[in-house]
């Protein structure tokens, strides 16, 4: 406790200061495309209430996602057109998204759309919110569940970072949340982070790459890279270069989300997913089911806090990060 107290008042200055004092109001504005966060006057992110078509249905983004430098730190691809380090593979991974690829025999994570209802409070001040309530529908038209998801903006000289809540609800029937690695809160880092940037791959048509391309992962276990996947833990970061610097993604799973600490889908080409689920496929030898079943009017809550930094861990301060935010009561 006494550990958390202190790592709370530092990271008040360090990680989590006050963001008035530093840039002035967080602007969340209605946007044609949903909403528009800006840190003193500058894009952080826009909320997409839907992105995709034909085969990729849709669900709600935020992209792009500008880090602490104001270099965009998620691929574009396939929203835009982005670097040639990208790959343009699963198109079903865009950017920050939440959903899941088994819900009641459902695919939300390949092709059933997540459909936006309506904002429930968009507000602007020293940290940004904007709350949503969104329909998981399948094919069919018929909704499955439901969630409302609550994103508040912060930023400082050093950070920014989005912290993340989503509430999701069984609504006239029983909804399950399958055992599948194909979950469930992702991110697509920028295509020269990824640790497979590094690598040449002839397969993809990248005979070769640029030396200063290739990122890493780690940890709060100290699992890097191929290791960090299908691991426990309370946190991972992916850092990489971005148009000449070295910036980190870290999401920190806070202890009153569903499931903590979550298990990480978090692989060498990009993607970064925390799944409590997909125990079957992380822990092939574990007889255990990893599904959950909801029923009527019950709901599961996931927390998480997604710190874009400067440096790798280390100099992102994200072990600390995260006892900060685990001190929070929720």
């Amino acid at each position: 406790m006494l550990r958390a107290m202190t790592c709370v008042g530092m990271l008040g200055v360090l990680v989590l200061g006050t963001v008035a004092e530093a840039f002035g109001e967080i602007a969340v504005t209605p946007s044609e495309k949903g909403a528009v966060v800006k840190v003193d006057g500058k894009l952080f992110t826009e909320y997409l209430t839907g992105f995709g078509e034909g085969e990729v249905f849709e669900t709600p983004i935020l992209w792009p996602i500008v880090g602490p430098t104001g270099k965009a730190m998620t691929r574009a691809y396939p929203m835009a057109e982005g670097h040639k380090s990208e790959r343009k593979d699963h198109p079903h991974h865009r950017s920050l998204w939440f959903n899941h690829g088994d819900v009641n025999g459902c695919s939300f994570w390949h092709r059933d759309p997540i459909k936006h209802v309506r904002f429930v409070e968009m507000s602007s001040g020293s940290t940004g919110k904007i709350v949503t309530e969104n329909n998981w529908v399948d094919r069919d038209g018929n909704v499955q569940c439901t969630d409302q998801r609550t994103f508040v903006f912060g930023a400082d000289a050093q950070s920014r970072w989005i912290d993340v809540e989503i509430i999701v609800k069984a609504t006239d029937k029983p909804v399950t949340f399958g055992d599948t690695k194909e979950g469930t809160f992702g991110i697509r880092v920028a295509g020269t982070m990824k640790v497979d940037a590094a690598k040449p791959n002839a397969r993809m048509g990248v005979p070769e790459t640029d030396p200063s391309w290739g990122g890493h992962i780690v940890n709060s276990e100290g699992q890097r890279d191929d290791d960090a996947w299908a691991k426990r833990a309370t946190w991972v970061d992916y850092y990489g270069p971005v148009e000449g610097e070295t910036l980190g993604i870290a999401v920190l799973n806070h202890p009153s989300s569903f499931r903590f600490p979550t298990y990480w889908h978090v692989r060498t080409y990009g993607l970064f997913a925390a799944n409590p689920f997909g125990i079957h496929d992380f822990e092939k030898d574990n007889p255990k089911d990893g599904s959950h079943t909801l029923q009527p009017g019950e709901s599961m809550v996931f927390r998480y806090r997604v710190l874009l930094h400067q440096g790798d861990e280390k100099k992102g301060r994200v072990q600390e990060a995260f006892d900060a935010y685990a001190a929070e009561k929720k």
